[in-house]
């Protein structure tokens, strides 16, 4: 293994800092409910709003503002991630009662969480595509109450326009135009204004993201998302300015994104990263090469062997397969956010319309779980009965397990319902 480019990777942020500050936030909020809100609102987003939600003559007035030409690219986005979350939630189905042993029977419902809130991020960009991406999922999978949040504009009173509208269109039962940490706090644990909901979605920056850490436990979450990150592996049939660009989209997301190339191929990796240094300019103050920079990696490998086992241990957030037989690598490949497969498929397309969610696990977490999709918001909620005939099976054995571990009242429990064998039917 040799690296070709290297990271320097000075850009990070002080995580104790951020600990402190988010609990902080988070009692403040616990304790002062709306007041506290308000405040950091301001301080902030420097947002004067006195009504945290937002009433349906704003989220009209937004549709004014949003080109007609957009609104129906949003459409057409939000019918393939429909699609693709019915034909998941279809896949996940109730089990009918069985008979596990002689008179004793199991099985389970898969019913959805009561709420849940959509976090919609602001920040640099107005990631709308991101409404569409967690609120879709919900509703399919037939949340009742489908909360959205998103900061306002800075210095503004208003969430950006076209967010606005992708919350509506995915069918946001309830828009709040708060953000940050205070916005996670205050839908964990309720305020005047705002009712607590069951479940927390959606990434953010690194206080949103220490913010879920923290009221996990009070809420449900889907995962905890750290900065964004693509690897790509390639060999001698990549196209380097496909490459370059993919590598360069995903460092515009933040300083802290990560942009990886892993090739057989050196000359391949001299290209990329000639046209990358090209491409992106001399400014100091340009995102994508700053975070290029400073994060981002070009490695080269003897095997496509190798290359999947360093993405493995690495377990991106997006992994791209441009190599000459890429459907032949799917089987090595265990740890990964979502896979693309082939020159064709862009990361981008799934950040936008291909179907498939974007909302990711990042920093290694991708080994232990998937991405946002509708059975993030079912529960599987297994129920039993007996007859007589379990009931005598399970009586002795029961309370003999029971004794083994020193439980006298689970013993008894089981013993108790002897008296029921000589009862009526049950």
């Amino acid at each position: 293994m040799k690296y070709i480019k290297k990271p320097t990777g000075r850009l990070k942020e002080k995580k104790d800092d951020i600990i402190k500050s988010v609990e902080k936030i988070i009692d403040d909020v616990r304790i002062n409910g709306d007041k506290a809100i308000k405040k950091y609102s301001e301080t902030f987003d420097k947002s004067k709003r006195g009504v945290f939600k937002v009433s349906r003559e704003e989220i009209d007035e937004a549709y004014k503002l949003v080109g007609t030409d957009l609104i129906e690219d949003i459409e057409f986005a939000l019918k393939n991630i429909k699609k693709f979350a019915n034909l998941q939630k279809d896949h996940l189905t109730s089990l009918d009662p069985v008979e596990i042993s002689p008179g004793v029977y199991a099985g389970h419902r898969v019913i959805p969480v009561d709420s849940c809130l959509a976090y919609v991020p602001g920040g640099t960009y107005p990631l709308f595509s991101t409404a569409l991406m967690l609120i879709t999922p919900a509703k399919i999978a037939g949340v009742g109450r489908v909360v959205a949040a998103s900061p306002v504009m800075k210095g503004t009173g208003s969430i950006n326009p076209q967010t606005l509208v992708a919350m509506d269109l995915a069918g946001a039962d309830e828009i709040y135009a708060i953000g940050g940490a205070q916005a996670i706090a205050g839908f964990s644990y309720g305020t005047e204004s705002l009712e607590r909901v069951d479940m927390v979605v959606g990434p953010g920056n690194a206080y949103v993201a220490e913010a879920k850490r923290q009221c996990f436990g009070e809420v449900g979450i889907d995962f905890i998302a750290g900065p964004s990150e693509v690897m790509v592996i390639a060999d001698e049939t990549g196209h380097a300015e496909i490459i370059a660009f993919d590598l360069l989209a995903q460092s515009e997301h933040d300083y802290n994104a990560r942009a990886i190339l892993v090739t057989t191929d050196e000359d391949l990796g001299n290209k990329v990263l000639e046209f990358i240094e090209k491409e992106a300019g001399s400014s100091v103050e340009d995102l994508p090469r700053e975070a290029w920079k400073e994060n981002g990696e070009i490695i080269l490998v003897e095997s496509l062997a190798k290359a999947c086992e360093i993405a493995n241990k690495w377990a991106p957030e997006h992994l791209e397969i441009m190599t000459r037989s890429p459907k032949d690598l799917v089987g090595k490949l265990r740890n990964y956010g979502s896979l693309f497969l082939g020159k064709e498929a862009a990361e981008v397309f799934g950040d936008y319309s291909s179907g498939t969610n974007h909302t990711l696990p990042t920093s290694g977490s991708a080994r232990y779980t998937g991405g946002l999709w509708v059975g993030n918001f079912l529960k599987v909620l297994t129920y039993q009965h007996l007859n007589k005939e379990g009931l005598n099976e399970k009586i002795d054995l029961t309370a003999r397990l029971a004794r083994g571990e020193g439980l006298k009242y689970h013993e008894k429990a089981a013993l108790a319902r002897r008296t029921l064998l000589e009862g009526e039917e049950i």
